[in-house]
């Protein structure tokens, strides 16, 4: 694996762990951090051996969002340069929500602003109790625009509208309510249960996988109609005259291990 200024790469046991690794500004994000995030998280993608990814972060915080120093930065650039910083972040968020591979957030800490849209690209979300989250945006004068799309999949349009609005906080249990998060435990907890379901994911079959969550992306809110109806039939009738979807009901019918787990 490569290494990088602002981010941690660890591989044990057919997982990728991506750390942020800035705890002295709460793993807020510059331009550095954006492409470690955008390169790790392709490079981990392209691994065969790789079966799962999770993204964690070091110290007491999760991620504040925007790096003051760089916010001082861009307050100075052009509207055509903030547009290219923009879309630098919203390239790196696309990286993470199209990732082949399964993306757990193990969220240690409070998570702000651009750091919502970091855990709304996941596909899997671990939060510890007491932590909380806020869309601050509005506070400085601006709008969560680039984490938008992924923030409202995750918590829907009524509870976005409230805080993309207000800028309140919200905790984790109230993250749980509105979708945004699958899991709230306690800190001395997170390890395990991240640990848990990393371990289904790594068991199951890795193409099923990968398909599987490109069938959600794709299907969501579309219309049940005939369209739909071939669709799903195609992906059905490809996965299972596949190499793994042959071997899985092969192995399951004998009464044996399949070889993705060899």
């Amino acid at each position: 694996m490569n290494k990088y200024d602002t981010v941690e790469i660890s591989v044990e046991d057919k997982v990728a762990t991506i750390t942020l690794n800035r705890p002295d500004v709460r793993n807020a994000f510059n331009e550095t951090t954006i492409a470690d995030l955008a390169m790790a998280f392709d490079e981990v993608g392209r691994e065969e051996q790789i079966r799962a990814i999770v993204l964690a972060a070091k110290g007491p915080a999760f991620c504040a969002g925007a790096d003051l120093n760089w916010m001082k930065k861009m307050a100075g650039y052009s509207r055509e340069e903030n547009e290219a910083d923009a879309l630098r972040l919203a390239d790196m968020l696309c990286t993470i929500y199209f990732s082949p591979k399964p993306v757990v957030a193990k969220v240690q800490g409070d998570c702000y602003a651009g750091g919502m849209g970091l855990v709304a690209v996941c596909d899997i979300v671990v939060a510890s109790e007491g932590m909380n989250f806020c869309l601050s945006e509005v506070k400085l004068g601006l709008i969560p625009a680039t984490i938008s799309p992924y923030v409202i999949k995750a918590m829907g349009e009524q509870a976005s509208r409230r805080y993309f609005l207000t800028a309140e906080r919200f905790d984790a249990r109230e993250a749980k309510r509105l979708g945004l998060a699958h899991e709230v435990v306690p800190a001395e907890a997170l390890d395990a249960t991240v640990d848990g379901i990393v371990k289904a994911l790594v068991n199951n079959s890795p193409n099923a996988v990968r398909e599987a969550k490109k069938l959600v992306r794709d299907i969501a809110r579309l219309p049940i109609d005939d369209m739909l109806l071939a669709d799903t039939a195609r992906r059905i009738a490809h996965i299972r005259a596949s190499a793994e979807g042959r071997e899985g009901v092969a192995s399951f019918l004998q009464k044996r291990k399949p070889a993705w787990l060899s």
